[in-house]
Protein backbone atom coordinates (compact mmCIF):
# COMPACT_ATOMS: atom_id res chain seq x y z
CA UNK A 1 0.00 0.00 0.00
CA UNK A 2 3.03 2.52 1.29
CA UNK A 3 4.47 2.13 -2.68
CA UNK A 4 0.88 2.37 -4.54
CA UNK A 5 0.69 5.69 -2.69
CA UNK A 6 3.84 6.95 -3.49
CA UNK A 7 3.58 6.31 -6.80
CA UNK A 8 0.14 8.18 -7.46
CA UNK A 9 1.37 11.15 -7.63
CA UNK A 10 4.32 10.36 -10.29
CA UNK A 11 1.22 9.42 -12.81
CA UNK A 12 -0.55 12.05 -12.36
CA UNK A 13 3.01 14.26 -13.06
CA UNK A 14 3.40 11.94 -16.25
CA UNK A 15 -0.28 11.91 -17.03
CA UNK A 16 -0.24 16.18 -16.24
CA UNK A 17 2.93 16.43 -18.40
CA UNK A 18 1.44 14.67 -21.39
CA UNK A 19 -1.63 16.76 -21.73
CA UNK A 20 0.79 19.66 -21.38
CA UNK A 21 2.59 18.64 -24.41
CA UNK A 22 -0.59 17.32 -26.29
CA UNK A 23 -1.51 21.09 -25.37
CA UNK A 24 0.94 22.75 -27.43
CA UNK A 25 1.53 20.09 -29.39
CA UNK A 26 -2.25 20.03 -31.40
CA UNK A 27 -2.09 23.36 -31.92
CA UNK A 28 1.25 23.68 -33.11
CA UNK A 29 0.41 20.78 -35.90
CA UNK A 30 -2.99 22.36 -36.78
CA UNK A 31 -1.42 25.79 -37.60
CA UNK A 32 1.50 23.67 -39.50
CA UNK A 33 -0.96 21.48 -41.62
CA UNK A 34 -3.74 24.22 -42.66
CA UNK A 35 -0.96 25.65 -45.39
CA UNK A 36 -0.32 22.48 -46.70
CA UNK A 37 -4.22 21.67 -46.48
CA UNK A 38 -5.18 24.75 -48.60
CA UNK A 39 -2.12 23.88 -50.99
CA UNK A 40 -3.88 21.14 -51.35
CA UNK A 41 -7.56 22.42 -52.19
CA UNK A 42 -6.18 24.60 -54.40
CA UNK A 43 -4.36 21.42 -56.19
CA UNK A 44 -7.56 19.80 -56.48
CA UNK A 45 -9.91 22.47 -57.36
CA UNK A 46 -11.09 23.94 -60.68
CA UNK A 47 -9.57 27.22 -61.68
CA UNK A 48 -13.65 28.85 -60.94
CA UNK A 49 -13.94 27.65 -57.47
CA UNK A 50 -10.21 28.27 -56.49
CA UNK A 51 -11.27 30.63 -53.78
CA UNK A 52 -14.60 29.55 -53.00
CA UNK A 53 -13.10 29.27 -49.39
CA UNK A 54 -14.75 26.35 -48.86
CA UNK A 55 -13.25 23.30 -46.94
CA UNK A 56 -13.44 21.24 -49.61
CA UNK A 57 -14.21 21.53 -52.98
CA UNK A 58 -17.29 20.33 -54.92
CA UNK A 59 -16.08 19.12 -58.05
CA UNK A 60 -12.28 18.01 -57.59
CA UNK A 61 -10.37 17.11 -59.90
CA UNK A 62 -7.00 16.14 -61.21
CA UNK A 63 -6.92 18.81 -64.39
CA UNK A 64 -4.37 20.06 -62.80
CA UNK A 65 -1.91 17.74 -62.25
CA UNK A 66 -2.64 16.40 -65.78
CA UNK A 67 -1.69 20.32 -67.41
CA UNK A 68 1.15 20.56 -65.27
CA UNK A 69 2.67 16.82 -66.08
CA UNK A 70 1.89 17.68 -69.79
CA UNK A 71 3.48 20.77 -69.57
CA UNK A 72 0.61 22.08 -71.30
CA UNK A 73 1.03 25.97 -69.95
CA UNK A 74 2.81 28.61 -71.08
CA UNK A 75 4.80 28.74 -67.56
CA UNK A 76 5.15 25.12 -66.92
CA UNK A 77 6.75 24.44 -70.77
CA UNK A 78 9.94 23.16 -69.49
CA UNK A 79 8.79 21.40 -65.82
CA UNK A 80 10.48 18.40 -66.23
CA UNK A 81 13.43 20.10 -67.27
CA UNK A 82 13.64 22.57 -64.36
CA UNK A 83 12.72 19.51 -62.06
CA UNK A 84 15.74 17.85 -62.98
CA UNK A 85 17.79 21.04 -62.90
CA UNK A 86 16.72 21.32 -58.92
CA UNK A 87 17.05 17.53 -58.72
CA UNK A 88 20.98 17.98 -59.80
CA UNK A 89 22.04 21.06 -58.23
CA UNK A 90 20.85 19.75 -55.02
CA UNK A 91 22.40 16.13 -55.11
CA UNK A 92 25.42 17.95 -56.69
CA UNK A 93 25.54 20.58 -53.36
CA UNK A 94 24.91 17.77 -51.29
CA UNK A 95 27.81 15.34 -52.40
CA UNK A 96 30.18 18.52 -52.60
CA UNK A 97 29.39 19.66 -49.09
CA UNK A 98 29.29 15.93 -47.40
CA UNK A 99 33.12 15.60 -49.13
CA UNK A 100 33.98 18.84 -47.94
CA UNK A 101 32.87 18.77 -44.54
CA UNK A 102 33.53 14.89 -43.96
CA UNK A 103 37.32 15.28 -44.52
CA UNK A 104 37.71 18.79 -42.94
CA UNK A 105 35.84 17.63 -39.62
CA UNK A 106 38.08 14.32 -39.64
CA UNK A 107 41.38 16.68 -40.34
CA UNK A 108 39.72 19.12 -37.48
CA UNK A 109 38.99 16.61 -34.60
CA UNK A 110 40.50 13.56 -35.01
CA UNK A 111 44.13 14.42 -36.97
CA UNK A 112 44.17 17.94 -35.26
CA UNK A 113 45.81 19.59 -37.88
CA UNK A 114 47.29 22.88 -36.72
CA UNK A 115 45.17 25.86 -37.37
CA UNK A 116 41.97 23.51 -38.30
CA UNK A 117 40.00 24.92 -35.39
CA UNK A 118 40.55 28.47 -36.45
CA UNK A 119 40.08 28.11 -40.18
CA UNK A 120 36.70 26.38 -39.11
CA UNK A 121 36.02 29.66 -36.44
CA UNK A 122 36.72 32.01 -39.24
CA UNK A 123 34.40 30.07 -41.82
CA UNK A 124 31.69 30.16 -39.53
CA UNK A 125 31.78 33.88 -38.98
CA UNK A 126 30.75 34.57 -42.38
CA UNK A 127 27.02 33.50 -40.70
CA UNK A 128 26.73 36.87 -39.41
CA UNK A 129 26.21 38.32 -42.53
CA UNK A 130 23.00 37.23 -43.78
CA UNK A 131 23.10 35.36 -46.72
CA UNK A 132 20.86 37.85 -49.36
CA UNK A 133 23.50 40.34 -48.41
CA UNK A 134 26.22 37.34 -50.86
CA UNK A 135 24.15 37.58 -53.50
CA UNK A 136 25.41 40.48 -55.10
CA UNK A 137 29.11 40.21 -54.50
CA UNK A 138 28.37 36.13 -55.47
CA UNK A 139 27.25 37.55 -58.48
CA UNK A 140 30.45 39.88 -59.84
CA UNK A 141 32.57 36.61 -58.24
CA UNK A 142 30.65 34.42 -60.91
CA UNK A 143 30.88 36.85 -63.19
CA UNK A 144 34.93 37.05 -63.14
CA UNK A 145 35.59 33.39 -63.52
CA UNK A 146 32.93 33.03 -66.57
CA UNK A 147 30.46 31.09 -64.59
CA UNK A 148 27.42 33.32 -64.95
CA UNK A 149 24.27 31.39 -66.47
CA UNK A 150 26.27 27.79 -65.96
CA UNK A 151 24.31 25.25 -63.36
CA UNK A 152 28.03 25.33 -61.14
CA UNK A 153 27.65 29.18 -60.12
CA UNK A 154 24.79 28.29 -57.82
CA UNK A 155 26.50 24.90 -56.95
CA UNK A 156 29.67 26.35 -55.87
CA UNK A 157 27.33 29.41 -54.05
CA UNK A 158 25.57 26.33 -52.48
CA UNK A 159 28.27 24.64 -51.45
CA UNK A 160 30.03 27.50 -49.75
CA UNK A 161 26.76 28.75 -47.75
CA UNK A 162 26.61 25.31 -46.49
CA UNK A 163 30.32 24.18 -45.78
CA UNK A 164 31.06 26.16 -42.91
CA UNK A 165 27.52 25.05 -40.96
CA UNK A 166 28.18 21.40 -41.85
CA UNK A 167 31.78 20.98 -40.82
CA UNK A 168 30.97 22.39 -37.60
CA UNK A 169 28.29 19.81 -36.70
CA UNK A 170 30.39 16.81 -37.96
CA UNK A 171 33.54 18.31 -35.96
CA UNK A 172 31.03 18.22 -32.70
CA UNK A 173 29.96 14.97 -33.15
CA UNK A 174 33.25 13.53 -34.23
CA UNK A 175 34.56 15.14 -30.81
CA UNK A 176 32.29 13.03 -28.86
CA UNK A 177 33.78 9.48 -30.61
CA UNK A 178 36.10 7.34 -27.91
CA UNK A 179 39.73 8.49 -28.85
CA UNK A 180 40.75 4.88 -27.55
CA UNK A 181 39.00 4.11 -30.57
CA UNK A 182 41.66 5.94 -32.67
CA UNK A 183 44.69 4.62 -30.92
CA UNK A 184 43.56 0.69 -31.01
CA UNK A 185 43.53 1.28 -34.80
CA UNK A 186 46.44 3.30 -34.99
CA UNK A 187 48.07 0.47 -32.78
CA UNK A 188 46.88 -2.40 -35.44
CA UNK A 189 48.36 -0.43 -38.26
CA UNK A 190 46.24 1.70 -39.87
CA UNK A 191 47.17 4.68 -41.64
CA UNK A 192 44.96 8.16 -41.50
CA UNK A 193 43.12 7.15 -44.86
CA UNK A 194 42.00 3.35 -43.22
CA UNK A 195 40.89 5.41 -39.76
CA UNK A 196 39.04 7.35 -41.74
CA UNK A 197 37.35 4.96 -43.84
CA UNK A 198 36.75 1.76 -41.41
CA UNK A 199 36.31 3.76 -38.36
CA UNK A 200 34.98 7.44 -38.71
CA UNK A 201 32.56 6.99 -41.63
CA UNK A 202 30.91 4.17 -40.32
CA UNK A 203 31.02 6.16 -36.86
CA UNK A 204 29.54 9.01 -37.81
CA UNK A 205 26.82 7.79 -40.48
CA UNK A 206 24.23 9.44 -38.77
CA UNK A 207 25.64 12.77 -39.12
CA UNK A 208 27.06 12.52 -42.61
CA UNK A 209 23.20 11.48 -43.48
CA UNK A 210 21.67 14.36 -41.57
CA UNK A 211 24.34 17.01 -42.67
CA UNK A 212 23.36 15.64 -46.24
CA UNK A 213 19.65 15.62 -46.25
CA UNK A 214 20.65 19.55 -44.93
CA UNK A 215 22.83 20.22 -47.84
CA UNK A 216 20.29 19.26 -50.41
CA UNK A 217 17.70 21.09 -49.10
CA UNK A 218 19.03 23.83 -48.84
CA UNK A 219 20.09 24.03 -52.62
CA UNK A 220 16.67 22.58 -53.02
CA UNK A 221 14.88 25.35 -52.10
CA UNK A 222 17.05 28.37 -53.12
CA UNK A 223 15.42 30.74 -54.87
CA UNK A 224 17.24 34.11 -55.00
CA UNK A 225 20.64 32.90 -55.90
CA UNK A 226 19.31 31.26 -58.29
CA UNK A 227 17.32 33.91 -59.48
CA UNK A 228 20.81 35.79 -59.70
CA UNK A 229 23.21 33.45 -61.08
CA UNK A 230 20.70 31.46 -64.04
CA UNK A 231 18.57 33.26 -66.52
CA UNK A 232 17.60 30.72 -69.42
CA UNK A 233 14.64 28.65 -68.82
CA UNK A 234 16.32 25.49 -69.60
CA UNK A 235 18.51 25.97 -66.88
CA UNK A 236 16.77 27.62 -64.58
CA UNK A 237 15.38 25.62 -60.93
CA UNK A 238 11.69 25.04 -60.74
CA UNK A 239 11.33 27.74 -57.64
CA UNK A 240 12.72 30.43 -60.25
CA UNK A 241 10.16 29.42 -62.89
CA UNK A 242 7.20 29.49 -59.88
CA UNK A 243 7.77 32.67 -59.46
CA UNK A 244 6.95 33.73 -63.06
CA UNK A 245 3.68 32.76 -62.27
CA UNK A 246 3.33 35.46 -60.36
CA UNK A 247 3.99 38.26 -63.11
CA UNK A 248 0.84 37.02 -64.93
CA UNK A 249 -1.97 39.57 -65.00
CA UNK A 250 -4.36 36.55 -64.09
CA UNK A 251 -2.32 34.41 -62.31
CA UNK A 252 -2.96 30.02 -62.33
CA UNK A 253 -2.95 29.84 -59.14
CA UNK A 254 -4.42 26.17 -58.89
CA UNK A 255 -1.50 25.64 -61.70
CA UNK A 256 1.40 27.59 -59.29
CA UNK A 257 0.04 25.65 -56.47
CA UNK A 258 -0.19 22.12 -58.01
CA UNK A 259 3.60 22.75 -59.15
CA UNK A 260 4.20 23.50 -55.35
CA UNK A 261 2.64 20.61 -54.03
CA UNK A 262 4.97 17.91 -56.53
CA UNK A 263 7.60 20.03 -55.72
CA UNK A 264 7.42 19.63 -51.86
CA UNK A 265 6.96 15.64 -52.33
CA UNK A 266 10.51 14.79 -52.69
CA UNK A 267 11.61 16.57 -49.48
CA UNK A 268 9.17 15.10 -47.68
CA UNK A 269 9.74 11.40 -49.26
CA UNK A 270 13.44 11.76 -48.54
CA UNK A 271 12.80 12.72 -44.72
CA UNK A 272 10.74 9.65 -44.55
CA UNK A 273 13.36 7.31 -46.35
CA UNK A 274 15.97 8.81 -43.60
CA UNK A 275 13.62 9.11 -40.72
CA UNK A 276 16.25 7.08 -38.47
CA UNK A 277 19.39 8.78 -39.49
CA UNK A 278 17.98 12.21 -38.97
CA UNK A 279 17.08 11.73 -35.88
CA UNK A 280 20.11 10.09 -34.66
CA UNK A 281 22.57 12.35 -37.14
CA UNK A 282 20.85 15.45 -35.07
CA UNK A 283 21.25 14.25 -31.24
CA UNK A 284 25.02 12.81 -32.21
CA UNK A 285 26.84 14.41 -29.66
CA UNK A 286 24.00 15.47 -27.39
CA UNK A 287 25.51 13.12 -24.33
CA UNK A 288 29.11 12.63 -24.18
CA UNK A 289 30.30 8.97 -24.20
Amino acid sequence: MPHRRASAPNWLKAAGTEAKLLLVGIPVFIWTMIPLYHLFLFAISPKESAFSGKLFPDNPTLRNFEIVFGQKHYFLSHFWQQLWNSTLIAVTTGILTLLIATFAAFAISRLKVRGGRTVMNLALFTYFIPAAFLAVPMYKTMGIYGLLNSQWALILAMVTIASPYAIWVLKQASDKLPVELDEAAIMDGASPMQLFRLVYIPLMMPSIVAIGIYALLLAWNEYLFAFLLLSRDTDVTLPVALGNFLAADDSPWELLMTTGLIYSLPPAAIYYVFKRYMVGGLTAGAVKS
